[in-house]
């Protein structure tokens, strides 16, 4: 066990990643099963569909899992908030804006608060308004993305060597060699949210599991750089007619509008890659099987375990 696993009373130091309105009680709860940290990721989701899925979660699991609310997306932030306390969720995930006014809320309501970050400046702020434990997300990862661009293998040291709490690696990670690198790094732990699309329990349509499985290293796409919102998906006919309007001229609005959860949902839960689009993370060329959350999380730590005696036994 280390600083993240035993603050978060989890036995591996794998988080999983806020996945919007896609978000789902079976695949949080077989992830808490399974020892890792299940999340339930709010989006824009009313209080009463977050609610639901937190009872049910409940349900499924007695081990821990969190909330993550990304706070410029949802429009429902402080009465989520009460949803947490109200139903004694531990952990909270804050994505997407300042999470100053939050954490003493959560703090007096003895909730552990993890921030989403992009920055060495945003971790340090973080920590300094009260957060406990940092998730630091690289340009590999998948879904909305901070513009700054910075890549994992470059943001997790310098994280690291800039604030106390423990910090978390998010973007890029998919398999042992990505955990053991990253604790090689520093960090304490993993996030990850395209690996699990492609697990037995997770109820996303088959056409999103064989898209990602016959994915190659190079089949996601930035869109949104000329609005200023980037966002990684994979590279389907739904994502180049977002690219052609980008080319042909396109306001924040629209592209809003066409890259809302609604069409998250169409190719995520109805595998229509041209009528919707599916997040994807550059860790989508890695995924080659469909094995249960289980088998994943128990290779993962043992794929880790072995490349660092590996990485030693060199010395």
């Amino acid at each position: 066990m280390n600083r993240l696993t035993n603050m978060l009373k989890i036995k591996y130091p794998i988080i999983q990643g806020g996945m919007g309105n896609i978000s789902n009680s079976i695949l949080t709860s077989a992830i808490s099963n399974a020892g890792g940290l299940g999340t339930i990721g709010a989006g824009t989701m009313s209080p009463d569909e977050v609610e639901e899925i937190i009872i049910d979660t409940k349900t499924r699991t007695k081990g821990p899992f969190a909330v993550n609310i990304a706070i410029n997306v949802s429009q429902n932030v402080e009465q989520l908030l009460e949803l947490i306390i109200k139903h004694d969720v531990k952990i909270v995930s804050l994505s997407a804006g300042n999470p100053t006014p939050y954490i003493p809320i959560l703090h007096k309501n003895k909730i552990k608060v993890m921030t989403v970050v992009a920055s060495v400046k945003q971790a340090i702020k973080c920590e300094q308004v009260g957060a406990d434990i940092i998730v630091a997300e690289g340009y590999e990862a998948a879904g909305i993305i901070s513009n700054l661009e910075t890549t994992t293998l470059t943001l997790i040291p310098q994280i690291v060597d800039n604030v106390q709490i423990p910090v978390v690696a998010a973007g890029g990670i998919g398999d042992g060699r990505g955990l053991a690198a990253v604790l090689a790094l520093g960090a304490s732990g993993v996030q990850m949210g395209t690996r699990f699309i492609v697990t037995k329990e997770a109820p996303f349509h088959d056409e999103y599991k064989r898209t990602l499985i016959s994915a190659l290293d190079h089949d996601t796409v930035i869109v949104g750089r000329s609005v200023g919102r980037i966002r990684r998906i994979m590279n389907t006919e739904y994502a180049q007619s977002l690219l052609k309007y980008e080319k042909s001229g396109i306001s924040i609005d629209e592209f809003s509008q066409l890259t809302s959860e609604d069409f998250h949902r169409i190719g995520a839960l109805e595998g229509k890659g041209d009528q919707g689009f599916l997040n994807a993370g550059q860790i989508s060329g890695l995924i080659k099987d469909l094995p249960s959350v289980k088998e994943l999380l128990d290779a993962m730590m043992d794929s880790a375990k072995n490349q660092l005696i590996k990485i030693a036994s060199t010395f």
